[in-house]
């Protein structure tokens, strides 16, 4: 059973820092890529950041690029996301995700980040 759980969100003032991690199992994701999305109260689900095992490439959104950073560890099945320089408007339920090159996508069940003084 492919699993994907998100930790390390939390409560963060206005300039400061987190780090989310995503712990993938269930199965091998050398194949896969890897990303974050965030959904903020009456928004809808939108793009962040993505990894891709294959070619190693990186994406953002614009609105996080130069503050946020995906990684991932020696193990390829954890991925990471550094956020910083936080403001309010990152404020969001974060999700991470995985879709295979077959096309099979998984989601975890999302961490909260809130950003406030």
């Amino acid at each position: 059973q492919v699993q994907l759980v998100e930790s390390g969100g939390g409560l963060v003032q206005p300039g400061g820092s987190l780090r989310l991690s995503c712990a993938a199992s269930g199965r091998t994701f050398s194949s896969y890529s890897m990303g974050w999305f965030r959904q903020a109260p009456g928004k809808e689900r939108e793009f962040v950041a993505r990894f891709s095992w294959s070619t190693g490439r990186t994406d953002y959104s614009d609105s996080v690029k130069g503050r946020f950073t995906i990684s991932r560890d020696n193990a390829p099945n954890a991925v990471y996301l550094q956020m910083n320089s936080l403001k309010p408007e990152d404020t969001a339920v974060y999700y991470c995700r995985a879709i295979g090159m077959g096309g099979d996508d998984y989601w975890g069940q999302g961490t909260q980040v809130t950003v406030s003084s």
